[in-house]
């Protein structure tokens, strides 16, 4: 285990940005697969409310090939595959993103980057970053969610196990995106500054 470890090092000396981009893929799956644990427990309890028949379609941006309404947030109401999952399933992917970004922040911050800057500001723009990507994603959402459902559930007639695998592959595909655009981003808010020099002793 030592030799691994001080092959590590020496690696890491010689590469540093690659040796960085390594433990951020590592930390990243870490994360993706606290996403992928979380995601069903999540959405079954937020599928027992009434919520799944509260739609949640926000931001009109245009329309789909069948002339319908495109949203930015489209949750129909109603269980999926045949509904959009409603205000539950918008809660239960954002409130899946929400625990694993937090920690994915902790963890990126200190181990990846050992950043010594003001946690503040890098809280502050990673959260506007956190923002405009969950934006975008839902908006590529909707390009994929329904497709997926309809293959896994109907198509291949896999039912509960279909939609669990469907929940599987779209926060898969929210993690690479997420996985693409967050790395440049923590390059810039996590830094590291040069540590005051000591005073010389009058």
């Amino acid at each position: 285990m030592s030799r691994l470890t001080a092959a590590w090092r020496r690696f890491a000396v010689k590469r540093p940005g690659l040796a960085q981009f390594i433990v951020f893929l590592v930390l990243s799956n870490g994360i993706t697969v606290l996403q992928l644990a979380l995601m069903p427990l999540i959405k079954w309890v937020f599928g027992m409310t009434s919520l799944v028949d509260t739609a949640f379609q926000v931001w009109p941006i245009g329309s789909n090939p069948d002339g319908s309404q495109y949203f930015i947030f489209d949750y129909a109401a109603g269980a999926l595959p045949q509904g959009g999952g409603g205000l539950a399933y918008f809660l239960a992917v954002q409130i899946t993103l929400l625990i694993a970004q937090v920690i994915n922040f902790f963890a990126q911050r200190s181990i990846t980057f050992k950043s010594n800057s003001s946690i503040g500001k890098a809280a502050f723009w990673y959260a506007i970053a956190y923002v405009i990507i969950t934006i975008l994603a839902a908006a590529a959402q909707g390009l994929y969610k329904t497709p997926i459902y309809d293959l896994f559930i109907d198509t291949w007639g896999w039912g509960g196990t279909g939609e669990t695998l469907a929940d599987f592959v779209t926060m898969i595909i929210n993690a690479a995106i997420s996985f693409w655009v967050f790395f440049p981003i923590f390059k810039v808010i996590f830094k590291q500054e040069p540590e005051p020099k000591p005073e010389p002793v009058a």
